[in-house]
């Protein structure tokens, strides 16, 4: 591992590169809070409009998946029943 100097990222070394002293546990903690906060400013926020297409989307796929499994479950009761039969009662 090795630190980059312009944004303080580390990055995997080549092999080139001489072997570093390893950081103590409370550099290594800090360096830790860095990257957290060096990707926390990527993060781009959605606008309401594609919060909402993502909502729509992620409803219609859950829909759509529970429909997928209640007819499995429907078509392996028939199934179980017609294989082992159900007593009259």
């Amino acid at each position: 591992m090795v630190q980059d100097e312009p944004t303080g990222d580390v990055v995997a070394s080549g092999g080139s590169a001489p072997r570093e002293k390893k950081l103590n546990v409370f550099a290594r903690i800090a360096l830790f809070i860095r990257q957290v906060f060096a990707e926390l400013r990527k993060v781009v926020t959605p606008t309401r409009q594609e919060l909402g297409k993502f909502t729509a989307v992620v409803l219609g796929f859950v829909v759509v998946m529970m429909a997928i499994v209640y007819g499995l479950d429907v078509l392996f009761v028939w199934i179980t029943a017609y294989v082992f039969g159900i007593p009259a009662a």
